[in-house]
């Protein structure tokens, strides 16, 4: 059994498609016995980092605190959101920026290298809803914006991403299409993946 920790980004409280994946992925995965947390970062209240310096030597608020807690005792993290202007919507970008500081994800001080990678041994899913294709999203515009929540947040700071779904025309999914992705979500739950 793993400990499961799911970071909803979308930046609207109120209830969206992603959240109807995020349930279905945490209610499959506590069915199977896995041990599950979650973070919606709409019902956080937290500074946007404004300086390298608050970035490096500033102390993170005490939900962001909670947040690292969190991150340090998952074995798998499961991000959802909406792609908006071709990546993550500021409110989540924001969120990794005060998690992922000194302290936590890097070492601190000045000499840094060669860096290691706190919150190693993890894993992650990334669930993006669309309006566009996924397809089109994939090859036309390179998923540039996972590719670098992949590589320069998630794996520079030693989380390893294993699994990438990518749900397009989110609006225009009827309601076949809309179940056939919960159950998706449901057995990727079960399986941890």
């Amino acid at each position: 059994m793993r400990n499961i920790l799911i970071i909803q980004g979308h930046p609207d409280a109120a209830p969206h498609y992603g959240h109807a994946l995020a349930q279905a992925y945490r209610e499959a995965a506590r069915h199977a016995g896995h041990a599950v947390r979650e973070i919606d970062v709409a019902q956080l209240e937290f500074p946007l980092l404004r300086s390298k310096q608050d970035f490096e030597n500033g102390s993170p608020p005490d939900p962001i605190r909670g947040a690292q807690e969190a991150i340090a005792w998952a074995g798998h993290i499961v991000i959802f959101y909406p792609l908006w202007l071709g990546s993550m919507p500021a409110l989540l970008k924001g969120f990794l920026e005060q998690v992922f500081r000194p302290g936590f994800a890097l070492p601190e001080g000045k000499n840094r290298l060669p860096w290691k990678k706190r919150p190693g041994g993890r894993s992650a899913h990334i669930v993006i809803t669309m309006g566009m294709p996924a397809l089109f999203y994939r090859w036309y515009f390179r998923a540039h914006s996972l590719k670098s929540l992949e590589r320069n947040i998630l794996g520079f700071c030693g989380i390893r991403t294993v699994r990438e779904s990518l749900v397009g025309l989110v609006e225009a999914l009827d309601g076949a299409a809309r179940q056939k992705w919960l159950y998706r979500m449901a057995n990727l739950g079960m399986a941890a993946k």
